[in-house]
């Protein structure tokens, strides 16, 4: 079982900021994804910013969302966030 999404910051260049219900966080890199199907609908800079937590994962007001298992495994940089900080 992956770790649950619990707070999503999105940033400049299609990046999100993502921190996991195990203490983890890591930076999701949308970029990739953007010119597939749905995808699409986020290159507005204005729809990418609208993001929010859903359940366990991410999702947008445009009705596109990740499943939590690929926010994981393509998150980079993953890291023990630090007690206090």
């Amino acid at each position: 079982m992956y770790p649950s999404v619990i707070k999503v910051v999105p940033c400049k260049d299609y990046m999100l900021t993502i921190l996991f219900d195990n203490g983890e966080s890591g930076t999701l890199d949308m970029k990739q994804i953007l010119d597939f199907g749905v995808f699409q609908r986020l290159k507005d800079p204005e729809a990418f910013k609208r993001v929010r937590v859903a359940f366990d994962t991410i999702e947008w007001d445009s009705g596109v969302d990740l499943d939590p298992e690929f926010v994981y495994e393509k998150c980079k940089n993953i890291k023990i966030a630090q007690q206090g900080a």
